[in-house]
């Protein structure tokens, strides 16, 4: 018979295993998780990609758009509003993209068009990076 301490053990250890490949996805540089033709760098066709995705994702209520608490503290209530033009409280698929893409710009500071991993460790390689995740 399975005492309780080995049952709770074994369920531990189960989680950590079934954990274990979303941490080592979570360390990845930014650059290897999003770089998907492995040039080195990310563009902003592949940063609007990763940002679809999380979009997609975020869209908990399947409705095209996402709130500040569907957005889970990736923007400030400043920034949101700023990133709202129509006001309505959400942002589209569309507003949101154009959010990452004037991130993506920001991060950018030589204009060469991509996202180096020195450039997504400054403050708007950072904020851009959130709305990647």
């Amino acid at each position: 018979m399975i005492s309780r301490r080995n049952a709770m053990f074994a369920t531990f250890a189960g989680l950590c295993a079934a954990a274990a490949p979303a941490i080592a996805e979570a360390r990845k540089s930014p650059v290897a998780q999003f770089d998907t033709d492995n040039d080195g760098t990310v563009d902003l066709a592949e940063a609007k990609k990763a940002a679809g995705a999380t979009f997609d994702r975020l869209d908990t209520d399947k409705d095209g758009t996402v709130t500040i608490k569907e957005l889970r503290g990736r923007l400030s209530r400043k920034e949101f509003a700023a990133s709202d033009p129509d006001h309505d409280k959400t942002l589209s698929k569309d507003e949101y993209l154009a959010l990452v893409e004037r991130r993506f710009k920001a991060a950018d500071p030589d204009n060469d068009g991509t996202i180096s991993a020195a450039e997504f460790d400054t403050p708007a390689g950072r904020a851009l990076r959130r709305l990647l995740h």
